[in-house]
């Protein structure tokens, strides 16, 4: 299946696909998908609604550690991701006023910031085309036979490859989407899928 086809197919089941993290500021967006890593966008929204209530990225710097991680504790990890955030927002203040730049170098040096968080930061905050591989986007890139690797840096070269590159952000919604709802790793809704034909699993299992 050549790659406007899938397109196609995703842009009609997800005509609207964005990033359903929580945010109406720029290093919310950072802090949410640093919280998001082994956790549910569902259960990071509901720490991220408590804690930017309570703290703007100055008073975050200044925080105490124990509250950070008595709100944040439901997303799991919570002690690591505490000193991950307070570190964050400090590097941000001192060095940005708050502001979170488009410096992916800057970026993917902070503490708890990979390239998949820094693909979803730059995607949605400056539209720099990028596909950020989680669990989903992994899990039907090779259901679907995109990529036979289980390296995520593998994985994205994959995608990129395959789909051009005005599309990779768009894309990368549509696939975590898809395998948020659809492809899902226990029990797939296959009766909803278009893609069976190519479908490394389905077949597998027939």
């Amino acid at each position: 299946m050549k790659s406007s086809e899938i397109l196609k197919n995703l842009d009609e089941l997800f005509p609207d696909a964005r990033c359903e993290l929580e945010y109406n500021k720029d290093y919310e967006l950072l802090i949410a998908t640093i919280l998001s890593a082994q956790s549910t966008d569902k259960r990071v929204n509901s720490v991220t609604k408590v804690l930017f209530a309570k703290y703007d990225i100055f008073s975050l710097a200044d925080a105490n550690i124990k509250d950070i991680e008595q709100i944040i504790y439901p997303v799991g990890t919570h002690k690591r991701k505490a000193e991950y955030i307070k570190s964050v927002a400090k590097s941000l203040v001192e060095k940005y006023n708050g502001k979170v730049p488009n410096d992916r170098a800057f970026l993917e040096s902070l503490p708890g910031v990979g390239r998949k968080t820094c693909n979803v930061v730059l995607s949605n905050l400056y539209d720099v085309p990028a596909i950020a591989v989680d669990t989903h986007v992994s899990r039907v890139s090779k259901r679907l036979g995109l990529t036979k690797s289980d390296d995520v840096s593998k994985i994205e070269q994959d995608l990129m490859k395959f789909f051009p590159e005005n599309k990779w952000s768009r894309v990368h919604h549509q696939l975590v989407l898809f395998g948020r709802y659809i492809c899902k790793s226990k029990n797939p809704e296959c009766d909803k899928c278009p893609f069976t034909s190519i479908c490394k699993y389905i077949n597998k299992t027939k």
